[in-house]
């Protein structure tokens, strides 16, 4: 794979040159407070945080695809570093605790090289929507909670939500009154400033105004805390002294952290991506990783990874390439260089409600509304995803996902959707019998569609229903398999099975409509003999001419359905009625409001003709031609719905509405020859519809009559 470098930068658009400065300079401002706690949160001094928002940052964008994406010191991987040097004992802030962080962004950047020459990118495609959403979803309110106790005068939490909810309650006790209340109210003046002027640079203001505060109204001497100062000057370059260190047990560690900063920045970058669109090379994205941590261990800082709270933030001020990174790392350099002396008097609190604000647009909250609505089983998955990031991490979280994932397609699979097929008189094809009132099965014959590759999951569905629908007169069972594109062993040793099955029930059966490669596969599992004995047909109708089935084929309506259908026409309101085949099939429960919407349709059309002559030529006929695709009974319901609304023809067409009955007459009279001639068993049933018609249509002209008189 070739390496792109500063891909974003390509035929760059200077007009953006502007916002992008102005962007990656909120995005220096706004990583100050973050990157510096997180540091903190690692076991390293504050400064070192500001280190890791240099070097880290513009590698990443040198070798980044993403156009928005923002790399540098982050919750998760802090957290890991951190628990690391609790667990092993290591006092954070020493010698021994600054060698051993580096050492892990070390590992964790060698470990992602070694991702990115195996392809680890590829394991994105097995990560759904759900499941990414509520991984971010997860991430961004563990970051929240991690920063509420910050609000009320204490310092960040850790840990996962139990941990977290006991610091917050304990953070509650002792509750700082004066820095709660600028927290709070900074974080209503950026949400709101965000709703009403969303390009506004809110947060650059807020900044200033807090140092305002420190400088002049000493909030600080009321107990608020501040950042701590900063030496000024950059970082020397160091690397880690490895006689110090288990060098098995940082190993370790490194690959936890890597598979940590792998998972959330190609998901977070892919979500981004998605909701942008533009294109993402996935692997490269972990060569950008892996450089961005190798240079975080160079400068001594902790292993860092991508930030979704200031890409977020980005995002709101419309940058538009990786010029935004490089100007955030130019400005932290420049910081360091000769500004550190205003990073002390930066008030916590308010810097950590522009945190908790850009977190709050990083929630998938209309995500999980879209699923709750549109998919109980996708809402699911993302309320585990998210659920298991707050309680249990982010690689746990991750990982129950996946399976969850895994868990949906297995199922899904395992009951696909699978339908009985038959014939609606007067049109062409094979129809779901149980989605279309005028579709009916040849007598006989089973014809049945399964739409999923058989394994052993689902085969048992297969014979199940197959066996379920036999009749004493099924002579013919026909599965229409073009959705089967591949079949296990296990599938193989039943369909075997079902053949001789129904053999000794002298019942033909046959496998249709599917690919060569299925035949192949076939011919591997040992079952050729079925193709050679003739039970494996390229087409239904192959099968059934086979079976010595022959059109005119004789429909299976019992007389019991017959009564059924005509009491449900004779008791239903006609605006109530869900009879339109193609209409039911494409539109669900929506069929009546899309009927009503082409008949009104065709009378716009007809209202805006100047006479009846013009009306005869070329209005309502041409409109009615358009419909014999639908089939005849199809187009018997179009000319009813029609008649329902003939009163609505404008009054300069009310003397010649008649002819507009007989126009729909003479269409029928053509349905009427197309089902005589090819389903003539069906045309009682079309007799008694079209009898109700006639009595309403006399009912309508007694009344126009009355009405003349």
């Amino acid at each position: 794979m070739k390496i792109h470098i500063l891909s974003t930068l390509r035929n760059y658009d200077k007009n953006y040159l502007k916002q992008d400065i102005f962007s990656g300079i909120i995005i220096a401002a706004v990583s100050i407070p973050i990157s510096m706690g997180y540091a903190q949160i690692s076991g390293l001094p504050a400064v070192y945080g500001l280190y890791g928002s240099v070097l880290p940052i513009l590698l990443f964008a040198i070798f980044s695809t993403s156009r928005q994406f923002i790399f540098g010191v982050d919750a998760a991987p802090a957290a890991l570093a951190g628990s690391a040097l609790l667990t092993l004992g290591i006092t954070p802030g020493s010698r021994e605790a600054l060698n051993y962080v580096s050492a892990l962004a070390l590992f964790t950047g060698l470990w992602l090289l070694f991702f990115y020459f195996i392809r680890a990118d590829r394991m994105v495609s097995f990560i759904s929507t759900p499941v990414m959403g509520g991984f971010i979803s997860g991430i961004a309110l563990t970051i929240i909670l991690m920063q509420i106790p910050k609000l009320m005068g204490s310092s960040a939490g850790s840990g996962e939500i139990i941990e977290l909810a006991e610091y917050i309650y304990s953070a509650a006790r002792n509750i700082h009154w004066l820095s709660l209340l600028l927290g709070i109210i900074t974080l209503l003046v950026i949400r709101l400033c965000k709703k009403f002027i969303p390009k506004f640079p809110i947060a650059i203001l807020v900044m200033f105004l807090a140092v305002l505060c420190t400088i002049f109204l000493h909030i600080d001497t009321y107990g608020v805390q501040l950042l701590a100062s900063v030496n000024r000057g950059l970082p020397a370059l160091t690397f880690p002294d490895f006689s110090q260190i288990d060098l098995t047990q940082a190993a370790g560690r490194g690959l936890m952290i890597s598979l940590v900063v792998m998972a959330e920045t190609l998901l977070a970058e892919n979500n981004f991506a998605f909701r942008n669109g533009y294109p993402l090379e996935d692997r490269q994205e972990i060569l950008a990783c892996a450089a961005g941590n190798i240079a975080s261990a160079i400068v001594g800082s902790c292993p860092v990874n991508g930030s979704i709270s200031r890409t977020s933030m980005n995002e709101q001020y419309s940058g538009h390439s990786q010029v935004v990174s490089i100007t955030a790392g130019i400005t932290m350099t420049f910081l360091l260089l000769f500004f550190t002396g205003f990073i002390g008097f930066l008030p916590v609190p308010i810097l950590t409600a522009i945190v908790i604000s850009a977190l709050m647009d990083v929630v998938e909250i209309h995500l999980c509304i879209r699923l709750f609505h549109q998919s109980k089983q996708e809402f699911h998955i993302f309320m585990a995803a998210c659920i298991s990031v707050l309680c249990l991490g982010t690689i746990y979280g991750v990982l129950i996902g996946v399976l969850l994932s895994f868990f949906a397609v297995i199922t899904k699979a395992a009951n696909p959707n699978r339908f009985f097929l038959g014939i609606i008189p007067g049109k062409e094809g094979y129809h779901d019998l149980s989605r279309n009132i005028y579709a009916y099965p040849i007598k006989g014959v089973l014809l049945y569609r399964f739409n999923e590759n058989l394994f052993f999951a689902n085969i048992n569905v297969l014979q199940s229903d197959l066996e379920n629908a036999i009749k004493e007169d099924t002579k013919v069972i026909i599965i229409d398999a073009r959705a089967v594109n591949s079949m296990d062993i296990t599938a193989a040793d039943h369909l075997e099975e079902l053949t001789a099955s129904f053999s000794k029930k002298n019942i033909k059966f046959y496998i249709t409509e599917h690919t060569e490669q299925l035949n192949l596969q076939m011919r591997q599992l040992g079952i050729e003999h079925l193709i050679r004995e003739g039970h494996v047909r390229r087409t239904i109708l192959a099968a059934l001419h086979d079976a010595e089935i022959l059109p005119p084929y004789t429909l299976d309506v019992p007389e019991e359905e017959r009564e059924f259908v005509t009491r449900r026409l004779s008791f239903l309101p006609a605006e109530e009625e869900n009879t339109l085949e193609e209409f039911s099939w494409a539109y669900g429960d929506q069929v009546v409001e899309e009927i009503e919407h082409e008949v009104h349709h065709i009378l716009n059309h007809i209202h805006g003709l100047k006479d009846i002559e013009e009306i005869i030529e070329n209005g309502l006929e041409d409109h009615l031609e358009s419909w014999h695709s639908l089939g005849a009974f199809d187009e018997d319901e179009i000319l009813r719905r029609i008649e329902l609304h003939v009163d609505e023809m404008p009054k300069s067409l009310a003397d010649n509405k008649h002819l507009i009955y007989q126009l729909i007459e003479k269409r029928r009279r053509i349905l009427k020859d197309k089902i005589l001639r090819e389903h003539p068993e069906i045309f009682e049933k079309l007799e008694k519809h079209r009898k109700k018609l006639e009595e309403r249509l006399e009912h309508q002209r007694k009344h126009l009559g009355k009405s003349d008189s």
